[in-house]
């Protein structure tokens, strides 16, 4: 007989308003208690406490409009954040700070969550939704110089960019394994840099309101494939690198799990059928065991990533679920998963630690 679902670990209660968005900070002075940010509808952004279970610093500074991205970048002290005031904030929380030391004035209406890649030591790609009803545009930080404007092509009717996934392939030794300069006098550590500078090119997932989801290659700033994987906007998606495959949600009852083969094409590899119509959010989680879904119909769903297979339905919140995040803990018993709900409260799990 299967166990039931557990409750969860904790709450966490006080925002005062829907929580949009959330984000794990681990390694910081106590490793082994990661930080909580949250963004909420009310625009403010939340420092938790997973210790005491409760806010340590309240952050404004969207002008009191929803916040739906919180992102650090290197650190628990440099923090990104979006809201529907059009613009994007840049945090240094380093010796208490508490305001905005810069920003990006995106333009754009929609909700569209920024996506972050580290591309080297303190520098990032951040990929955006632009002004223009169907562009992405993909800045270089802290420069905030344009890498590249993205534009479908004309007649495409692809919509409005809904969700993005700024990813990078990496070289594992089977490639340099594979590689016929082996055999030759070149050395190993020559070969390696040679494979990864011709293959660590940045790319971008993005979906759209058509229920498309576009693979972009940013040096060329062209689209590489388009698949068809749902017949409504693409709420969420996330993307496992390591093994080229990815996964979608819409308004729908139906994930949808795609790979992108050695040409690059996306095909479609499956597809999940829900139970409810909604997701709004999907994340892996960093172990690429398990994956977690937030559910209109206030439902946390957890998957075993390889096959898709059901493991759980975390049922808790009274309102839409509206975004879900893992912890990044090194120590398999010490992963947590957070989720934020309409219903203002912030549920963390503590499941399938040891998969």
């Amino acid at each position: 007989m299967a166990l039931p679902p557990p409750d969860p670990q904790f709450v966490l209660r006080g925002t005062s308003a829907a929580v949009h968005t959330l984000h794990f900070s681990c390694g910081g002075q106590e490793p082994d208690v990661p930080i909580l940010f949250s963004g909420s509808e009310n625009g403010f952004i939340h420092v938790w406490n997973l210790k005491t279970h409760r806010v340590d610093t309240a952050l404004d500074g969207h002008g009191r409009k929803s916040v739906y991205c919180v992102e650090t970048m290197g650190g628990k002290n440099r923090l990104l954040s979006q809201g529907r005031d059009q613009r994007i904030c840049f945090w240094d929380l380093a010796e208490g700070r508490t305001s905005v030391t810069d920003s990006v004035f995106t333009e754009n209406v929609g909700f569209c969550r920024c996506s972050l890649l580290k591309v080297a030591q303190g520098r990032w790609l951040m990929a955006t939704a632009a002004k223009a009803l169907e562009e992405v545009q993909v800045l270089e930080l802290p420069s905030k110089t344009s890498v590249c404007t993205l534009k479908p092509e004309v007649g495409a009717k692809l919509g409005m960019p809904m969700c993005l996934k700024l990813w990078q392939t990496k070289v594992g030794e089977a490639t340099v394994q594979k590689c016929p300069l082996l055999g030759t006098e070149i050395n190993r550590p020559l070969i390696r840099r040679c494979l990864e500078r011709l293959s660590s090119q940045p790319l971008l997932l993005a979906g759209y309101e058509d229920g498309s989801v576009v693979l972009w290659n940013l040096s060329m700033g062209k689209a590489s494939s388009q698949l068809v994987c749902h017949q409504e906007p693409v709420m969420s998606l996330d993307f496992d690198s390591e093994k080229a495959k990815g996964i979608s949600g819409s308004s729908e009852k139906v994930l949808s799990i795609w790979s992108l083969n050695e040409q690059q094409n996306l095909q479609v590899y499956k597809t999940h059928k829900l139970v409810n119509a909604g997701i709004s959010d999907i994340t892996i989680r960093p172990d690429k065991k398990i994956l977690a879904t937030a559910g209109w119909d206030h439902r946390i769903r957890i998957f075993g990533w390889k096959k898709l297979k059901p493991l759980a339905v975390l049922d808790y919140h009274t309102a839409t679920v509206h975004c879900v995040s893992f912890s990044d803990h090194k120590n398999p018993g010490e992963r947590l998963l957070a989720a934020g709900s309409k219903d203002h409260r912030i549920s963390i799990w503590s499941i399938y630690t040891q998969t």
